[in-house]
């Protein structure tokens, strides 16, 4: 039977050096849920941005294990195979950070954020803690906490894969909403892998705008974000290629 891992990562920042320093997950699938939650040591300092994110200070993982060294991380090396299917919220930058700690995935992915883009295009934000108030997800999470027997803290590795779990269900119905007679876990898998034409500028001096407007008022600007910004989105650069041509 397939399993699905809903997970989340905290560290010490985002940067190329930055490294985990929490590792969150449930697994679904069987008769029992598993819950992973664990704090890990790391060379690299927390940066203050990140401790102002999620709040963990240095104390907290001192003579912590490395993350190679827990149950949580071998566990998921024994989840890793193409019959699973693993669940994350900007999975880019999840799996970019689990890979420097050697985990290449082999799992089906399915990225909440890109089937939220996909699935409400007209929304302003697709962030997790946007969704979370948007769908009223804070209003089922106490009674989920208490099932998992979880805490939900903002920005927490197993708190925010608690709201992603709730997140999922909305995500879901809304596919079998749209995509009549499909089933769900594949087309969000698909959803996944099919980059999203943007509608909305979401920052800058054109934020709140249409590409479409943008590229009628002020084309050079599109071209200036693709030949000068290396890290851009990947929908986002999409989206201007696709306006360019």
């Amino acid at each position: 039977m397939a399993k699905y891992i809903l997970l989340d990562t905290e560290t010490t920042g985002n940067t190329k050096e930055d490294r985990i320093i929490q590792l969150g997950y449930i697994v679904l699938g069987g008769a029992n849920i598993e819950v992973h939650n664990e704090l890990f040591s790391t060379d690299i300092p927390i940066k203050l941005e990140a401790m102002e994110v999620h709040n963990i200070t240095p104390d907290m993982i001192e003579n912590k294990q490395k993350i190679e060294d827990s149950q949580s991380y071998k566990r998921l090396l024994e989840l890793n195979n193409e019959d699973n299917f693993i669940i994350i919220h900007n999975a880019s930058f999840d799996l970019g950070m689990l890979k420097k700690e050697g985990f290449e995935n082999k799992m089906q992915l399915i990225d909440t954020l890109r089937c939220a883009k996909h699935l409400y295009p007209d929304i302003p934000y697709h962030r997790l803690q946007y969704l979370r108030y948007l769908f009223g997800l804070y209003n089922q999470e106490q009674e989920e906490a208490k099932k998992l027997n979880v805490e939900i803290k903002a920005h927490d590795a197993i708190g925010d894969v608690l709201i992603l779990k709730l997140l999922l269900t909305n995500i879901k119905k809304e596919v079998l909403n749209q995509f009549n007679g499909v089933d769900p876990v594949l087309k969000m898998v698909e959803l996944t892998k099919t980059p999203v034409l943007l509608k909305f500028m979401r920052f800058g001096k054109y934020q709140g705008k249409t590409f479409e407007e943008i590229k009628q008022v002020e084309k050079k600007y599109l071209s200036w974000l693709i030949n000068n910004i290396d890290d851009l989105d990947e929908d986002l650069r999409y989206t201007i290629e696709y306006w360019l041509k």
